[in-house]
């Protein structure tokens, strides 16, 4: 996206209110907001209300969870319940310590008061988050004696750290559950409390937790607390990452059975593990297909417990690796199937914790069932390139076609046409730095066959087809700005997509000027993008276009120009009226500049189009001192003031107080900016 040098004086003034920035008035007047579809929700007004309970309402509980014992056959929570929707805490409070069955779909961000709260859950109970939307902040959930039948669900649940890592004072747990049965913990993520992420305690029994993502924390997942040999739990389908103990520690248990978990120490940070499973006392185990990287000590057993090894694989571990006693065939309980331990970082980085689409198909299942295309550079693989892997799709098809990317970097440009749609393109290695796909391009750029790239055509790679799909690999444009300082400009784009229902999940997109640009088929087409646990990396403009497009749980990293300077701007959208724009939510802003050397954006009036609504809105998220005081600003002659500019609840040192030149949205008008608005029905998954 380039600024005309040529600056005409386009304005215009519009009767909006800075308390209804980005609002339809309509709306703001009658105090009503609609989620989307995607949870089968029906519109609310001023007050939470029941609906149809959506399809996945009925998913039950595998594992020991779903055994039929103590009188609960199986766990389905709130099934047959009214189904609420909650963004305060206390309707959550409310509906969740209620005697009779409910599907509590929290759909926005709840913070514990006081910290360290735990609300005290009652049977017959499913507590889900709407897409990724739901976080619990500061404390967690309690499920004391007797309480049975509880679901928990795609939900974020973390932040009651008190600054003191071995914390002995403070007992604030994710999830903790004493003398409860029949529960199922699944597709959250678990992070940075003050005590344990899940204590199941005092003879709590039938839990399965599955699907979850477990980090940054010190005691994890501890299970037992008592003498008596009872509890049975299955463990399976979760990544572990940065935790130093109890992953899980299992004590007195009379059935543990762990498989396809994926415990994870990177090097190089603060987080040291102390042990990976512990089997102690009287507990029996029987620990399958599971992969342990750069763990201490990564199995371990008291003398008088058991564990029984089958498939697992360990890379980078010391200590203790110990196996021995018998336990107990696990499908005489329960049916299930392995993963292989060698395929758990991708399968999990794709399938654990918060989905914006929820079900019980793992990803392995679903991945099994597309049409796999292998590209490796050393020839192992179908195909040399990637490009030449998209050409192997066939025109129009009809289903999911995942184009496997061995490890390496593949200098060329990929195209996907639009009449290639259900593409995935996925790095195969264990990190997303292992594959990257990367070229040199700029607006100005002589092409082979004569002219020059425009800035969209500079994109190494061009997205033009709908449900794409990237993960777990880089996407990057390395131009060389200092080199060519006689081409007029230096937007040179890594990324460019112009489709609707495109998924970038756990990726790097690198660039300098104009590094992502989230565009669509046309002025008149919707064209929704979810990135989410992903990077983007850039200076100017570096997240553009006309898209309606969510950065969602990522990192957005400024770097410094190609002299060495710090100036720049995060976004700038192109919005068409009557649609939404960029949404950045739950993320963090950051990177090596100066202070007070960025804007958030500035409105791009693509061509001189007077009739576009640029909008980008920044919420949740932490932004570092290189943000501006100011955070918006003007762009060839359109004030950001007669567009749509809004914060709502940030934090960091860049975050500022509201004010005429720094617009807040009220609560209630952030109830309409929610990454479920954004995607309007729209429910992305891993495939």
């Amino acid at each position: 996206m380039s600024e005309p040098r040529s600056k005409a004086q386009h304005r215009r003034r519009r009767s909006r209110t800075a308390l209804a920035v980005g609002v339809p008035l309509a709306l703001t007047a009658a105090g009503t907001f609609t989620y989307g579809t995607d949870l089968g929700l029906l519109g609310i007004s001023g007050r939470q209300a029941s609906a149809a309970a959506p399809a996945w309402a009925a998913d039950t509980a595998d594992g020991f969870a779903s055994v039929n014992s103590l009188g609960q056959n199986g766990t389905y929570g709130g099934r047959g319940g009214k189904t609420v929707t909650v963004k305060t805490l206390a309707d959550l409070e409310k509906y969740a310590t209620a005697a009779e069955p409910y599907v509590i779909v929290v759909a926005g961000t709840i913070t514990m008061n006081p910290v360290g709260k735990e609300i005290k859950v009652k049977s017959d109970k499913t507590i889900v988050g709407q897409g990724t939307a739901g976080h619990i902040v500061g404390g967690g959930f309690f499920l004391g004696q007797g309480v049975h039948n509880v679901i928990i669900r795609n939900l974020t649940i973390r932040d009651a750290y008190q600054g003191i890592w071995n914390d002995k004072d403070h007992d604030f747990d994710a999830i903790q559950m004493d003398g409860a049965h029949h529960v199922w913990i699944d597709h959250n993520d678990l992070r940075h409390m003050a005590d344990g992420l899940i204590d199941v305690r005092k003879d709590s029994t039938n839990v399965t937790v599955s699907w979850n993502k477990l980090s940054d924390n010190n005691k994890t997942f501890g299970i037992g607390w008592t003498e008596n040999v009872k509890t049975d739990i299955t463990i399976h389908h979760n990544w572990l990452r940065e935790t130093e103990q109890r992953n899980p520690s299992t004590d007195n248990a009379a059935h543990a059975h762990l498989y396809n978990n994926f415990l994870e120490d990177a090097p190089g940070t603060a987080i040291k593990s102390a042990y990976g499973n512990y089997s102690r006392g009287g507990t029996k185990m029987v620990l399958e297909n599971s992969l342990f990287q750069g763990v201490n000590n990564p199995v371990i057993k008291d003398s008088g417990a058991a564990v029984v090894q089958r498939g697992n694989s360990f890379s980078g571990t010391s200590g203790r690796n110990e196996s021995g006693g018998t336990a107990f065939d696990p499908k005489t309980y329960y049916p299930y199937s392995l993963d292989k331990a060698a395929d758990l970082p991708s399968i999990l980085k794709a399938g654990a914790g918060p989905r914006a689409s929820i079900g019980t198909t793992s990803a392995s299942t679903k991945a099994a069932a597309a049409t796999t295309l292998t590209v490796a550079q050393d020839g192992s693989g179908q195909y040399r390139t990637v490009q030449a892997a998209v050409n192997a799709v066939p025109a129009n098809n009809p289903a999911r076609v995942v184009i496997a990317v061995k490890p390496g970097t593949y200098r060329e440009l990929v195209k996907v046409p639009s009449n290639k749609p259900h593409v995935t393109i996925q790095g195969t290695g264990g990190s997303r730095k292992d594959t990257t796909i990367v070229y040199n391009n700029a607006s100005g750029t002589p092409k082979p066959g004569g002219g020059t790239y425009g800035t969209g055509g500079s994109a190494t790679v061009a997205v033009e087809a709908d449900d794409f799909q990237a993960r777990n690999l880089t996407i990057s444009n390395d131009f060389d700005e200092k080199a060519n300082q006689s081409l007029d400009g230096h937007q040179a784009v890594a990324l460019r997509t112009a489709a609707d229902k495109v998924f970038l999940d756990g990726i790097i997109v690198s660039g300098d000027q104009d590094t992502l640009l989230l565009d669509t088929a046309s002025k008149d087409r919707l064209g929704r993008v979810y990135v989410s646990n992903s990077y983007v990396i850039g200076n100017v403009d570096f997240i553009f276009g006309r898209a309606t497009a969510v950065v969602d749980k990522s990192v957005i990293t400024l770097k410094k120009r190609w002299n060495g300077t710090s100036a720049g701007y995060v976004t700038a959208p192109s919005t068409a009226a009557n649609r939404k724009g960029i949404l950045i939510a739950n993320s963090t802003v950051n990177g090596d500049v100066s202070a007070g050397s960025f804007y958030l954006g500035r409105p791009w009036h693509a061509g001189g189009d007077a009739s576009l609504d640029p909008q980008t809105t920044v919420r949740n998220t932490s932004l570092s001192n290189a943000i501006r005081s100011t955070p918006w600003t003007d762009m060839s002659g359109f004030s950001w003031k007669d567009d749509r500019f809004a914060e709502y609840r940030n934090s960091g040192a860049g975050a500022g107080s509201a004010s005429t030149d720094r617009p807040h949205l009220s609560d209630a008008q952030a109830a309409n900016q929610e990454v479920a608005d954004w995607l309007a029905g729209w429910t992305p998954s891993a495939s």
